[in-house]
C-alpha cells in the first residue's frame, strides 16, 4: 500500500517510519528535505497474554502521541518478528510464500504471507505480518508501505560490505531474540534469528553459527547492533570466546541525526527506514 501525493505544493516534506511489535513500538519523523531525523520516541507495552489488547494499547499509544496524527507524505511500517525467512530470486516463486517459512516456523492456513522484494541483491525476504496492526493503522494514519525489519537490516549490512572480502558476522541483540547475519562482499552467507534465555545460550549460538559457516573465533570479526553494551553479560560472555569483537559503527547515520551512539545502534534498523 502507498500513500500517493503528486501535488508538489501540498507536500510538507515530512515521513512517519513506525517500527511495531507485539511488545511496543518505535518511531521517528524525518525531514525528507533536509534528510534529517525531527523526532524520535520509543513506547513500550505491558506484558499482556490478550491479543485482542494490542490494538487497544496501540489506540491509547496514539492519543497520548499527537505526532502521529500529523500529515506525512509518506508512512513507513516495519515489522518485527521472527517470522521471515529469504529466498533466493531463482528458487522464489510468489505462490508459494508459506512453504518458505514452514521449515523455521510454524504456520498455519489462515496466516497471511507477503514478501519484500531486494532486487540489488536478487532475492526476496518472505514474512507474515501483523495483519491486525496494520488494519489498525489503516483506520488512523491512512495508506502506507510496509516491510520487515530483517529486509531493512540485512540489506543495509550488504551495502556496508562492499569491497570486502573478509567474512564478517554481525549479531542484532534485542531483548529475548537476536539475529545472526554472515556476509562477504555484498553475498549472504548466513542468516537466522534465535531465541535466548541465558548468556550461555547466546555464545552457543554464536559459536555453532561460527562453525557452521567456518569461522574462527580467533579471527572473523564480529560486529553489534541493538541492545547489547559493554557492561551486559551477554557481551562480556561473547568478548571471552570470540577475539575480535565491536560495536558497528553508526557514525553516518549519527550525520543525520541527534541521538546517541547506543540510541542509533539500538534503533539501526528503524532510523535507516
Amino acid at each position: 500500500m502507498s500513500l500517493q501525493n503528486t501535488n508538489i505544493t501540498s507536500k510538507n516534506y515530512k515521513k512517519l517510519s513506525i517500527q511495531v511489535s507485539l511488545t511496543g513500538f518505535s518511531f521517528c519523523c524525518f525531514d525528507t528535505l533536509n534528510n534529517i531525523i525531527t523526532s524520535f520516541k520509543e513506547i513500550k507495552f505491558e506484558a499482556t497474554n490478550k491479543p485482542n489488547r494490542i490494538e487497544e494499547l496501540f489506540s491509547e499509544a496514539f492519543k497520548n502521541n499527537p505526532e502521529l496524527k500529523s500529515t506525512y507524505d509518506e508512512v513507513m511500517v516495519i515489522h518485527t518478528n521472527n517470522l521471515s525467512t529469504f529466498v533466493p530470486e531463482p528458487l522464489f516463486d510468489e505462490d508459494y510464500l508459506g512453504s518458505y517459512l514452514q521449515y523455521n516456523t510454524k504456520v498455519f492456513e489462515t496466516d497471511f504471507f507477503t514478501f519484500d522484494e531486494i532486487s540489488n541483491y536478487q532475492m526476496n525476504s518472505v514474512y507474515i505480518p501483523y495483519v491486525n496492526i496494520n488494519n489498525f493503522l489503516i483506520d488512523n494514519v491512512g495508506s502506507f508501505d510496509y516491510k520487515h525489519a530483517n529486509s531493512i537490516l540485512v540489506e543495509k549490512i550488504l551495502d556496508n560490505s562492499r569491497n570486502n572480502d573478509e567474512k564478517k558476522m554481525v549479531v542484532n541483540f534485542n531483548h529475548g531474540h537476536f539475529e545472526v547475519i554472515v556476509v562477504q562482499n555484498q553475498k549472504l552467507l548466513l542468516f537466522n534469528s534465535f531465541e535466548y534465555q541465558t548468556p550461555e545460550d547466546f555464545i552457543y549460538y554464536l559459536l555453532f553459527t561460527a562453525e557452521q559457516t567456518n569461522l574462527n573465533p580467533e579471527i572473523f570479526p564480529l560486529e553489534l547492533l541493538g541492545t547489547i553494551d559493554k557492561n551486559d553479560p551477554f557481551y562480556a560472555i561473547a568478548y571471552k570466546y570470540i577475539r575480535n569483537i565491536s560495536f558497528m559503527d553508526v557514525s553516518t547515520l549519527q550525520q543525520k541525526n541527534s541521538f546517541t551512539t547506543a540510541e542509533n545502534q539500538k534503533h539501526y534498523i528503524l532510523f535507516q527506514s
